[in-house]
């Protein structure tokens, strides 16, 4: 696992370095890189990555080596091609459409497919037996297999389309070009490509990039935290009081609803902009959180609302943010003035300062929940003698184990929220700065002289 976290952490800025470094600056040959065919870049690593990240999957369910070594292994190449696939497709967002309307509506269309694709979570369950593996495998192997073709298909398709646009726009015959706002990049002079070190200097001065990373830090944190404990708090805080099969739909609609519920609020984006719907949502988060604690825990239907609303919401406010990464992009490229937009290599930046969350949520949220009830999660054998314990010698320092799961599902976001709101409010590429951002990224010379840096 060590091994793992250490690859996790590093291979979004490296993928992404690799990947853009050429378009941080221009060579000093002076030959340029247009912007299709930066996307055309993106699409033919999907093509090449997409198929071999599938198989990556289909590699854990055949036994080829020592368990041990076997699970290592495939985790790290899972989780790089995953990283390839993700880096690419995010930055396709950015590259492809500068409006936010445009981007609106590619994400839009994105989370629509994205949750016919969450379906075969479902689907899953009806392969599933611990006691014979054979069938869930076949469905692994037929799911892979599939995910292949369709990478395949799907890539060499789009990049057949996009090819004979970028020829038909070169002829001036092309509408997919103009729709998307894409075009030649301005000529620039001429100079030395700059270093990672020199790159990371210019991110460490872009002020909104950092507020940005403090905030969705945080909502990582929360994310993958939900992600964690929400078994657990189906288990203490509503096992007695709900059917099993009330939570699995629990469990099952709190990986399809984000996706769905993100339809709803790109659509929202559209009409009141992102910034003011994100932070609506974290608003709405802090409102909830507190109503139930004043509800209290004995209010099971209220407790199953927030408790599938919470994760509901916090996920969807995480898919909400690659279009406010975009816009970062679009800042980024007018600020230092580069050759062409390193969409790829940012999104990896975000990565990279945020992966804290991932790795502390699941230690700190422990930690909380032992030293505040008694309970270790990895020691459950003493758990009842420990909440007995509890009971009878009513220490001050200790809470009874359902009501420390309450306290620590409103809690976790009541302080999220609060952080967000602090850091957000801080956030100014929005409104005005926004359009005047976007405004210089499609090229309006009389604003700023773009040049390769």
């Amino acid at each position: 696992m060590t091994v793992f976290l250490i690859w996790n952490s590093l291979n979004d800025p490296l993928f992404g370095w690799l990947s853009d470094r050429s378009f941080l600056s221009t060579p000093q040959s002076g030959s340029q890189i247009s912007s299709p065919e930066v996307v055309l870049k993106r699409l033919e690593s999907l093509a090449r990555n997409g198929p071999l990240f599938a198989l990556s999957f289909l590699a854990f369910w055949v036994a080829w080596a020592h368990p041990g070594l076997q699970f290592l292994i495939c985790l790290c190449l899972y989780d790089g091609f995953l990283t390839l696939v993700d880096l690419n497709h995010n930055a396709l967002l950015a590259d492809l459409a500068v409006s936010a309307n445009e981007r609106t509506r590619l994400n839009f269309h994105s989370s629509l497919f994205s949750a016919l694709g969450s379906l075969s979570v479902f689907l899953s369950y009806s392969f599933w037996d611990k006691e014979d593996f054979m069938s869930f495998r076949l469905f692994c192997v037929a799911l892979a297999a599939l995910s292949v073709l369709g990478f395949a298909v799907v890539s060499r398709i789009l990049l057949r389309r996009f090819q004979n646009e970028v020829q038909s726009h070169k002829n001036g015959e092309g509408d997919l070009l103009k729709e998307l706002s894409l075009g030649q990049s301005p000529l620039a002079q001429t100079e030395k490509p700059i270093t990672l070190g020199e790159y990371l200097k210019q991110l460490s001065r872009h002020r909104n990039f950092m507020w940005f990373v403090s905030m969705n830090l945080v909502q990582v944190f929360h994310c993958h935290f939900n992600s964690n404990f929400f078994p657990l708090f189906l288990e203490h805080l509503l096992s007695d009081r709900i059917s099993a099969s009330t939570g699995s739909f629990l469990l099952g609609i709190s990986y399809i609803a984000p996706h769905v519920n993100n339809l709803y609020f790109l659509t929202l984006s559209q009409k009141l902009g992102v910034y003011r719907v994100v932070r609506g949502l974290f608003l709405l988060k802090l409102g909830l959180s507190i109503a139930m604690l004043l509800a209290g825990a004995d209010q099971v239907y209220l407790l199953c609302l927030f408790i599938a609303s919470n994760r509901v919401f916090t996920e969807g406010t995480c898919k909400l943010l690659n279009l406010v990464i975009t816009d970062l992009v679009d800042e980024d490229f007018v600020l230092n003035r580069r050759q062409q937009a390193a969409s790829a290599l940012l999104f990896g930046m975000v990565a990279l300062v945020t992966k804290p969350g991932q790795t502390f949520a699941p230690l700190i949220g422990t930690w909380l929940l032992c030293v505040y009830t008694g309970y270790d999660i990895f020691e459950r054998g003493p758990l009842k003698d420990s909440v007995a314990a509890v009971g009878v010698s009513g220490a001050e320092s200790s809470l009874p184990l359902r009501q420390g799961c309450f306290y620590l599902l409103v809690f976790v976001p009541i302080s999220c929220a609060l952080l967000q709101l602090l850091a957000w409010s801080r956030f100014t590429l929005h409104s005005r700065r926004l359009q005047g951002i976007k405004a210089r990224r499609q090229g309006a010379q009389h604003l700023i002289d773009v040049k390769a840096v």
